[in-house]
């Protein structure tokens, strides 16, 4: 006998022309923007056509239609399924890594380009080791790194590179963002390795094409042969010191997918520069919540980098694929999280506007379809890293200055935020502090 709880996640079938919609509205501009590498020429058109606000009012108007149930897509030979609930968000990062697999066929083939080893699309046999690994570098749960202070230091070097006057745009942010990553993550020694970097994104472009691109082995192995000479470096005071004292055969393939992470990092933060920009009395509180002392833990700026994440989700979609048969259909089965969906839900009372204070007063917490690190077992085990460096960076730039937004679209605390923003044209001015 079929249970109560069975018949309310069975999913439902979508016809023909609500799958057309999904393909068009939600899927295409994803995978236009870029899904591993985004394209500032697509995300700049998404951003002035608003992409993002026809796929949340789409899946806002399946789920009324639906009953809020699973939608089963009609895609020729493949059994794919939308989640529109945050139910079954909770549900299926809850059951990673199974029955809902965070290793796809899609990313299996997207980030096979440059990690091939990596966690996320590891097996469940491989997997746990490998995890274990990760957590043990990165320390999620922890808000200071064992390396905080070195971190900070870094950290605040780079940013007195920055301009001290006049404006600030994506450009030279993210010079300055990638010098603090190498630093990070692989010591001082590979502060100016831009071709290391200048390599991954190559290998990143080819991987938004997934299957449909070949692999560039000889591309990928130069660049794991130069990105296992940092690591073997081994720097003190440095990830990559932590990684010898740890070890981990697959190492370099790990490290690739957290550098990839850094990029998205990088966007986020300059996205709440942005909107501190544009958020005097926000800014305001996150100055005088700044004080002098590193490595600090600035709960304000971090709860602030989370809200950034939650308007504009730079993982915009979630994929799990079932291990076994399911009430979501047969071993193999796709499922789609469509993060803006569920970060941007019109029944959200703050769902259009700038909320940090929601991360800090268990408003977040009560709601799992806010996932801006995902969530469950798979949860970015960097994440409290990205939120203690996006954070740092941000505080060394506010103790010195304040800024307002020069150029792109509006934004204001007084109307509703865009769906869509695109980092890669946003300009800031500086001003006396």
């Amino acid at each position: 006998m079929t249970s109560t709880r069975e018949r309310r996640t069975r999913p439902e079938t979508a016809s023909v022309a609500e799958t057309l919609r999904v393909a068009v509205e939600v899927a295409l501009p994803t995978l236009a923007g870029g899904v591993i590498k985004r394209r500032p020429a697509a995300m700049a058109v998404a951003g002035k056509l608003r992409f993002d606000r026809a796929g949340v009012r789409l899946l806002s108007r399946l789920r009324a239609r639906h009953y809020g149930r699973p939608l089963k897509l009609r895609v020729p030979g493949r059994s794919v399924e939308l989640a529109l609930s945050g139910a079954d968000v909770k549900r299926l990062l809850a059951g990673t890594p199974t029955p809902f697999s965070p290793s796809t066929v899609e990313k299996r083939a997207a980030l096979g380009h440059f990690q091939p080893h990596g966690v996320l699309i590891s097996d469940a046999a491989a997997r746990l080791a490998r995890r274990r690994f990760t957590e043990a570098v990165l320390e999620p749960g922890r808000p200071l790194h064992e390396l905080a202070t070195p971190f900070a230091r870094a950290i605040a070097e780079e940013a007195a590179f920055l301009p001290s006057a006049g404006s600030l745009d994506w450009d030279t942010f993210n010079v300055a963002w990638w010098r603090l990553v190498r630093r990070v993550v692989l010591g001082s020694g590979a502060r100016d390795d831009t071709t290391l970097t200048d390599q991954l994104e190559r290998l990143r472009l080819d991987a938004n094409w997934a299957y449909l691109h070949p692999k560039r082995r000889q591309l990928r192995e130069e660049f794991r042969r130069r990105l296992s000479g940092h690591l073997n470096r081994a720097e003190p005071g440095s990830l990559a010191a932590v990684i010898a004292a740890v070890g981990e055969d697959t190492a370099p393939d790990q490290v690739a997918h957290w550098l990839f992470a850094f990029d998205a990092a990088g966007m986020a933060t300059y996205r709440t520069l942005a909107l501190l920009a544009s958020h005097p009395a926000e800014q305001e509180r996150a100055r005088t919540d700044i004080g002098d002392a590193e490595p600090a833990q600035l709960s304000y700026l971090r709860a602030c980098v989370l809200d950034a994440v939650r308007l504009w989700p730079t993982t915009p979609m979630i994929l799990r694929e079932t291990t076994e048969e399911t009430s979501w259909g047969p071993a193999g089965t796709t499922v789609l999280i469509f993060t803006p969906f569920f970060h941007r839900d019109p029944d959200l009372p703050y769902a259009e506007r700038f909320e940090p204070d929601l991360w800090l007063d268990g408003r977040a917490a009560e709601n799992p379809a806010l996932v801006p690190f995902s969530a469950g077992p798979a949860i970015c085990p960097g994440r409290d890293l990205v939120l203690f460096s996006a954070s740092t960076m941000l505080a060394n730039l506010l103790r010195h200055h304040r800024f307002e937004q020069a150029s792109g679209p509006v934004l204001s605390p007084d109307r509703p935020l865009p769906a869509t923003l695109d980092n890669f044209h946003l300009k800031l001015n500086l001003l006396p502090a």
